[in-house]
């Protein structure tokens, strides 16, 4: 069976979100950290931090359209957007941020998504600051933001960019409240090539919340559910959805794409029992914008209006 080339980097660090979320939403900020903070606004532009290091794809996204990505000196090895941070060196992944590499670095601030008790003694041992920042969901990419703009030193920044984000979902938000509100199943992951092992998206987060956005009501945004459930196929032809939204393949070309959308399409079809089979609301994202939660929310949630709407068929 054919198998589409998908961007390895973005869907592993999809996969690695997914086995975190066991762990709540939160912000830990060193003494180092707190200190920076309370003082971003005032320091004048050369005590201000100009070796960042960033640790997901979420942050490295928010330091550039922050404009500061040219003090990014290190990224994850997830980050791949703007393209210019492809060339930056790696420091591991956000799950596990490789220490030694940050150092050698030598940034005057590291941004995380989560930190272990030994990361955090060996950035105290090495006098680095750093800050931890939520992530999993919409409110948390808006604090995100302020704790990243206020520790860059460009909090107003942070504000015009938290503004013109809200403003764009606003306005898709007040174009869906006019439409039908169908009811859809996201999928987030699978066994490439197969139906099997699906993981969908349910209550409480990024994905979820996007969705009610762009009008449509998940299926499986049910109390009781865990944020990201493992389903069975015999679970998606039960819920039977209107709109089935297939995220599960990250590419970067046009033509890994158009390549991603057939198998995806030819996968489903095959279940003509499905509402959103026999209307031809089956629908395959193929931008890793729809599972980076950040600045690029809005492309996500216009996207995601496209397909439950019946707009688009592929990114």
């Amino acid at each position: 069976m054919f198998k589409p080339r998908v961007n390895r980097t973005s869907r592993l660090y999809c996969l690695e979100k997914l086995r975190q979320l066991c762990v709540a939403p939160r912000l830990r900020i060193s003494g180092i950290a707190i200190v920076l903070l309370a003082c971003a606004i005032a320091l004048p532009a050369q005590t201000k931090p100009q070796r960042i290091v960033s640790t997901a794809p979420s942050i490295t996204e928010t330091l550039f359209a922050l404009g500061v990505g040219d003090r990014v000196v290190g990224v994850s090895r997830f980050c791949n957007y703007p393209p210019e941070v492809q060339k930056l060196p790696k420091v591991g992944s956000y799950i596990k941020p490789d220490a030694e590499a940050i150092a050698r670095l030598a940034p005057d601030l590291v941004i995380l998504e989560r930190s272990s008790n030994e990361l955090m003694e060996r950035l105290n041992t090495l006098h680095i600051a750093y800050i931890e920042v939520p992530h999993n969901t919409l409110e948390d990419i808006f604090a995100e933001i302020q704790l990243i703009g206020k520790a860059a030193g460009v909090p107003d920044r942070s504000a015009v960019l938290i503004a013109r984000i809200k403003g764009s979902l606003g306005a898709i938000q007040s174009k869906a409240k006019a439409m039908p509100s169908p009811r859809v199943l996201v999928i987030v992951d699978r066994q490439q090539g197969t139906l099997n092992n699906l993981i969908a998206v349910g209550p409480n987060n990024y994905v979820n919340q996007i969705l009610e956005i762009a009008g449509g009501t998940n299926v499986l945004a049910q109390p009781g559910l865990p944020q990201y459930p493992r389903i069975s196929l015999e679970a998606v032809l039960r819920e039977n959805p209107d709109v089935l939204i297939d995220i599960s393949g990250t590419q970067e070309t046009d033509a890994a794409r158009r390549e991603s959308r057939n198998a995806t399409l030819g996968l489903w079809g095959q279940y003509k029992d499905l509402a959103a089979v026999r209307s031809g609301h089956v629908y395959a994202g193929t931008t890793d914008s729809l599972v980076v939660p950040g600045p690029r929310t809005p492309i996500a949630a216009q996207r995601l209006f496209d397909f439950v709407h019946g707009i688009g068929g592929s990114d």
